[in-house]
């Protein structure tokens, strides 16, 4: 008996999805037909999180650039020897 209540599960997991994988609507417990609502607020809403989504992916890049490049001037020896040179005249200039 309970092999048997395992195999039902396990076929109504197949069962479902496959109907997923295929694109046939899922069902309630009373066998009717389960599909997703789309209503106009909720298809804007989407567009505009995709758009905000899009424009924050840009500045991401955007700020991905810039920390390049700081990092690049940082670790540049002519920065270092710069920075120890303008450390230096400003001792000289304290004494």
């Amino acid at each position: 008996m309970g092999i048997g209540v395992v195999a039902m599960s396990f076929a109504w997991v197949i069962n479902t999805w496959i109907r997923v994988k295929h694109g046939y609507p899922l069902e309630n417990s009373w066998g009717k037909a389960v599909y997703p609502q789309k209503n106009e607020d909720a298809v804007e809403r989407v567009r505009l999180i995709s758009q905000e989504n899009a424009q924050l992916r840009a500045e991401l890049g955007s700020m991905k650039d810039r920390l390049a490049n700081v990092e690049r001037i940082v670790t540049d020896s002519g920065y270092q020897l710069t920075h120890e040179i303008e450390r230096l005249r400003d001792e000289g200039k304290v004494q």
